[in-house]
């Protein structure tokens, strides 16, 4: 149930007509809903024989919210199968913590018996469709500052849907209390017409993000791609081996000193970071990780000599004065997230071209050297898509435990059932009984979590009911 977007389905009823019939009355009730104070009202759709919500044929009228909800009207049932949608709007206020829950109670009068859907959480439609005037939302990654400012970066697709090459901008949402509200969108990186190329010849794309620990500063990295209309960098010639804008892909950086408020002009660290033999070097869509000493690693991916795709990461231990790119952990997946492992070696989950599982390899030399996880290619399922990996600390009284959250489309046929995972193990086990489904629906797939304080995880994610979706989650509700 997503604050911000006009409907939210909470359930689907279908009457089973024997012959013609005319409805006159349902009625619904809403206990399990943890408070009514953040609804706002409740409507009634039909939409006939088919299966799929459409809001063009209300039924009665809109009803506040209620311990009951009745509506009245005049409609035909034909015979067979007539579908019936009960959707709810939110109050910007609602509480995140709370869940909304629904049940049939009868039909013209004579009760249901109808079993009640679960109960459903309720989050932020952050970044939809057209949202100030941009066709699409895509590819975020979550930050927490060291003064707990929530800071999602992502694409935004001003023209189209499609990727690079276009007119593409990153743009930044700001929380200062811990996901509950958001500042307006700030674009933070805009390559603008460059060098007499048009917008469109100058997208960016695909950022990165990770926060110097001690300093507070705030590193952002994308992709930059200068001409080439009709291409894509990760594909044939899209970007070229060699340094020179317009034939190879750039990494760009920006960065903000007064935690996310105002940032600097982009800089291009393609020379610095990539090998002049290699197709591309671009950042892992994703938030990069420290160590205990400081040191910041951040996950990247690119083309090899050979054009193949690979994922490593990069580090430094100067406050990003200087970064170095370790080696290639796997050759033939791309997007990736790092996560610290009990020991303090270096986890990286890989997106694997070659199968449905997730690439995974282990490196105690920040990416010197790797060595596959038992986990690797076995393990985790996926349709092919980006995904989050974190540590995070739970606390229960005096005792605090270490453990991994993994969060993608868990499927290997498309980008549905979107789902965090809990490993108690440093990813050799995920165990069933703490998986807990976000999204059922389809949608482009893309997840990326992060701490928020001792109690709650934030998650955004390219989710079936908008293009970006923010939900803050209780740790005990993942961690039991």
């Amino acid at each position: 149930m997503l604050i911000r977007n006009p409907h939210n389905v909470l359930l689907q009823v279908t009457v089973n007509a024997a012959a013609e019939a005319e409805l006159t009355s349902m009625e619904f009730s809403t206990d399990g809903t943890t408070s009514l104070a953040g609804l706002k009202d409740f409507e009634l759709f039909s939409t006939g024989a088919k299966a799929e919500f459409a809001a063009e044929n209300r039924f009665g009228e809109v009803e506040p919210p209620a311990k009951t909800v009745a509506f009245r009207g005049k409609q035909t049932l034909r015979p067979g199968a007539n579908v019936f949608w009960l959707s709810c709007r939110l109050e910007p206020s609602a509480d995140l913590s709370h869940t909304v829950a629904a049940s049939l109670l009868t039909v013209n009068g004579t009760a249901a018996g109808a079993a009640a859907a679960r109960p459903k959480r309720i989050g932020i439609a952050l970044r939809r469709h057209m949202d100030d005037n941009v066709h699409t939302y895509r590819i975020p990654a979550l930050a927490t500052s060291p003064q707990g400012t929530l800071l999602s970066v992502y694409d935004m697709r001003r023209r189209k849907s499609r990727d690079l090459q276009e007119d593409i901008d990153i743009g930044l949402s700001r929380s200062g209390d811990g996901g509950k509200t958001w500042e307006p969108v700030k674009v933070i990186m805009d390559m603008g017409a460059y060098n007499g190329k048009p917008q469109e010849e100058n997208g960016v794309s695909d950022p990165g993000i990770v926060i110097d620990p001690q300093t507070g500063e705030i590193f952002v990295f994308a992709v930059w791609m200068w001409g080439k209309p009709g291409k894509h960098q990760w594909e044939k010639d899209g970007s070229e081996p060699g340094f020179e804008t317009g034939k190879s892909a750039q990494m760009m950086m920006v960065r903000s000193r007064d935690d996310g408020l105002t940032w600097s002009k982009p800089e291009n660290l393609t020379r610095k970071l990539k090998k002049e033999a290699w197709w591309l070097l671009a950042p892992s869509p994703q938030q990069g990780i420290h160590l205990a000493n400081g040191t910041m690693v951040m996950p990247i991916q690119g083309r090899d000599e050979k054009g193949d795709t690979f994922a490593t990461i990069m580090s430094s231990g100067d406050h990003g004065a200087s970064w170095t790119v370790g080696t290639p952990a796997y050759s033939g997946g791309n997007e990736c997230q790092a996560a610290l492992l009990s020991d303090g070696s270096i986890m990286l989950n890989i997106r694997n071209d070659h199968e449905r599982f997730r690439a995974v390899y282990v490196t105690a030399d920040l990416g010197k050297t790797w060595k596959t996880h038992p986990s690797n290619r076995n393990t985790l399922i996926e349709p092919n898509c980006n995904a989050s990996l974190r540590r995070v600390t739970v606390t229960k009284g005096a005792e605090s435990k270490s453990v991994l959250l993994f969060a993608n489309p868990h499927s290997q046929k498309a980008r549905t059932h979107h789902t965090i995972q809990v490993s108690f193990d440093d990813g050799l086990t995920w165990p069933e009984s703490s998986h807990l489904l976000l999204d059922e629906g389809r949608g482009r797939g893309y997840p990326s979590l992060s701490q928020i304080d001792s109690g709650h995880v934030g998650i955004v994610y390219e989710g079936s009911r908008a293009d970006i979706v923010f939900e803050r989650l209780a740790l005990s509700a993942l961690v039991r």
